[in-house]
């Protein structure tokens, strides 16, 4: 069956990119029985779609490769487009844009901004070849022949939505290079050194951490398995393998507690289980702070200088996303198209950038889903 154009993947990059083409020039090709599965679980369920703050210095990727897409496509530009479809988001956590009730909204205006194109659910690409110049995809149902292709597959994180490396496969196949994928925005594991954090399962405090020279803060969230919470999950961005530090009570001056006589885990900027819980791992008698010892004092410094090496992390059915993908270095910055192959092209997820969390990653599925939009919009009008 001849197509114009068929996108690989129904998720957030795929359902933008087939809202902005011309009506009944594109193929969606999705594995799961329904279109945005991962959209609507996002965010708890209520989709944290952008940020105001919003540039190349919140991704995992080479700047001069992000940048054209967030400004052909900004945030501003996105909830523009999003309250023209009659769906306005909302500011929570004082910079991050939310569906107002829940992430089926965004989904709603997607469902019904794709039925221009055809939608193929329950349908899985198996490979991708090319002859001249047109395109075979082959499913478990059937060849269609297109001119142009976009992977917008994502990556694998939540393996239980149908998530597969299906689009690194097409991409290496076409002799494009995979940065290693790995879990990200996700938990971590801990090594036995750290397994007291499971005894404080539940409780949480502001932290700030540091890996390879990126310093990341927020909640950190301590949990049967190890830690989670913001903090951390932005921090599994940067981390690969190795030390990372704590300081459990930034921009803390100890000096206050001159004069008082109170104990150390009454005075402490932090839940007490969690006070209690520190002052023991580092040897330190709970008492006033005018009673340390001077090895108690220095050893006082643990609190903003705590190192520990993840085991691992919580793994894909975790992962808000999957860091790592295509090489960025081998696709136009300025139109998502392949500099290998002709009329291929890659978005989203499935490429190697990653945001932090807060709406990031959303907002640079749309901004490359706009790029691919806009250069085959100009190839459909040149072939006519």
């Amino acid at each position: 069956m001849k197509q114009e154009i068929i996108i690989i993947g129904g998720g957030a990059s795929a359902l933008m990119l087939a809202s902005l083409l011309p009506k009944n020039t594109a193929t969606i090709i999705e594995s799961n029985a329904k279109l945005g599965a991962k959209i609507l679980i996002s965010g708890g369920g209520k989709c944290n779609i952008t940020n105001t703050q919003m540039g190349a210095e919140y991704f995992l990727a080479k700047d001069d490769f992000v940048s054209p897409a967030l400004k052909s496509f900004s945030q501003k530009s996105l909830i523009t487009w999003l309250e023209r479809q009659r769906l306005f988001p909302v500011i929570r956590k004082e910079t991050q844009y939310f569906c107002e009730h829940s992430a089926s909204e965004l989904v709603d205006v997607f469902n019904k901004e794709v039925k221009k194109q055809k939608v193929l659910l329950n349908e899985k690409v198996l490979e991708v070849r090319k002859r001249d110049a047109h395109f075979t995809v082959t499913t478990n149902k059937r060849n269609y022949t297109a001119k142009y292709v976009v992977i917008a597959s994502g990556g694998l994180s939540f393996p239980k939505l149908g998530a597969s490396g299906i689009g690194y496969e097409i991409a290496e196949s076409f002799g494009h290079s995979i940065i290693n994928t790995a879990p990200a925005l996700v938990g971590f594991t801990v090594q036995k050194e750290q397994f007291f954090f499971k005894s404080l399962s539940g409780a949480s405090c502001h932290v700030q951490m540091t890996i390879d020279k990126k310093v990341c803060q927020g909640s950190l969230l301590f949990t049967h398995k190890g830690m989670s919470g913001p903090v951390v999950l932005d921090s599994s961005l940067y981390w690969q393998k190795g030390l990372i530090e704590i300081d459990f009570l930034p921009a803390f001056k100890w000096e206050i507690f001159k004069g008082n006589k109170k104990k150390l885990s009454s005075l402490l900027p932090l839940a007490k289980r969690i006070s209690k819980a520190l002052l023991t791992e580092f040897g330190i008698e709970d008492k006033s702070y005018a009673e340390l010892s001077a090895d108690e004092l220095q050893r006082l410094e643990q609190f903003h200088h705590y190192h520990f090496a993840p085991a691992g992390t919580f793994g894909y059915s975790k992962a808000e996303v999957t860091k790592g993908g295509i090489c960025t270095e081998e696709i136009d910055s300025h139109t998502c198209m392949s500099k290998k192959v002709q009329g291929l092209y890659c978005i989203g997820e499935v490429l190697d950038v990653t945001g932090k969390l807060g709406g990031y990653n959303f907002q640079w599925a749309f901004s490359s889903a706009h790029l691919c939009a806009k250069d085959l919009k100009n190839c459909l009008v040149r072939s006519l």
